[in-house]
């Protein structure tokens, strides 16, 4: 079943936090770990990984670094800042607190409670 790529666009930037909590990462290694990890509904592209990486970088929630592979080839790893972690921790809050409102509304709105 595809995926609507508007309900994947919001949760990108949380996903690649999360897979830099784990380890430093190329950008190969995140597309790969995505692909695996959602049984290929999240199949980035490298023209749309990047541009979210830098923007990361300025925002300062990750920082790059190039280490040289057992290959001898130099690669460009990304790791997360404590302001990484933290933005981490809210927006999976955030997604706990939306995904929890949009299952209580699809089974039919069970412990809503009442507006005064």
């Amino acid at each position: 079943m595809a995926i609507d790529k508007s309900l994947q666009t919001g949760s990108t930037t949380m996903l690649l936090l999360k897979l830099l909590e784990e380890e430093d990462l190329y950008g190969y290694q995140m597309i790969e770990r995505l692909q695996q990890r959602s049984n290929n509904i999240f199949a980035l592209k490298a023209g749309t990984l990047y541009p979210l990486l830098h923007s990361l970088e300025e925002q300062g929630l990750v920082q790059s670094y190039e280490q040289t592979a057992e290959t001898g080839r130099k690669r460009k790893y990304y790791t997360l800042t404590k302001a990484g972690q933290k933005m981490l921790a809210a927006k999976e809050q955030e997604w706990n607190t939306f995904t929890g409102a949009i299952s209580r509304v699809l089974q039919g709105g069970g412990g809503i409670a009442t507006i005064q």
